[in-house]
């Protein structure tokens, strides 16, 4: 099967398959069967903690039904939990200018999550100067694949990205739109990893397995509706 084709078929399992429960920051019973927990309950930010670091800083905090990066400075977090073969779904809204974005493979080290980590952006794609790099626009692959104009909302509004990652093969929607889908460690991940900035970070999309993070780019921004599942 050719990317295309795997693309398409993936788009057609994400609009069939699970979706957002009835109520914020639940599990629909279908969700629920199919292997989607929880990684916030619009109560508790437990399955949370600050990338090295066992605790969660307290800049993160609880704002309504969904929770904020309320300071600067409070640093990135991750996921309890490490994931290898996975669909991730969150709801994230933006500050005006604001720049965030969620992390995938993230091994840590004494280095900042950035250095291995592949990033989905957030953005303020309006406002805030990376929108002049087309890679670096909401939804998409930080400085690797652009994503769509018609993936984007404007700041203050929330959007939905759902990330599956299974055998290497990395698919991302936002609103809908499918963003990116590439193999990472593939021939065209490598030559685009060769042209990014990560290009001589030896660490960067080398694990087959990490943590989910969050970023605390300096802006405030908010999510909500996290939920994940594991791939068998």
């Amino acid at each position: 099967m050719n990317w295309n084709r795997q693309a398409s078929v993936l788009f057609a399992m994400a609009i069939a398959g699970a979706s957002h429960g009835a109520e914020t920051n639940t599990l629909s019973r279908a969700e629920a069967d199919a292997g989607w927990t929880l990684l916030f309950d619009g109560k508790s930010m437990s399955e949370w903690r600050s990338y090295g670091r066992e605790d969660l800083a307290g800049g993160w905090r609880i704002d309504g039904d969904a929770f904020v990066l309320a300071e600067a400075g409070a640093g990135d977090i991750v996921t309890r939990a490490e994931y290898e073969n996975f669909e991730l779904m969150l709801d994230w809204r933006i500050s005006e200018g604001g720049n965030s974005g969620i992390f995938i493979l993230a091994a840590e080290a004494d280095e900042p999550i950035y250095f291995s980590a592949p990033e989905i952006q957030i953005l303020d794609d309006e406002r805030h100067s990376d929108r002049e790099i087309d890679s670096h626009r909401s939804g998409s692959l930080y400085d690797m694949v652009a994503s769509h104009p018609s993936a984007r909302k404007p700041a203050g509004e929330w959007n939905t990205v759902r990330i599956r990652l299974d055998d290497g093969l990395l698919a991302v929607w936002q609103n809908g739109v499918p963003t990116a889908t590439i193999v990472i460690g593939s021939s065209t991940w490598n030559t685009l990893l060769e042209n990014s900035k990560f290009a001589d970070w030896k660490r960067f999309g080398a694990s087959s397995r990490g943590h989910i993070g969050l970023q605390d780019h300096g802006d405030k921004v908010w999510f909500r509706n996290l939920k994940i599942r594991a791939l068998d």
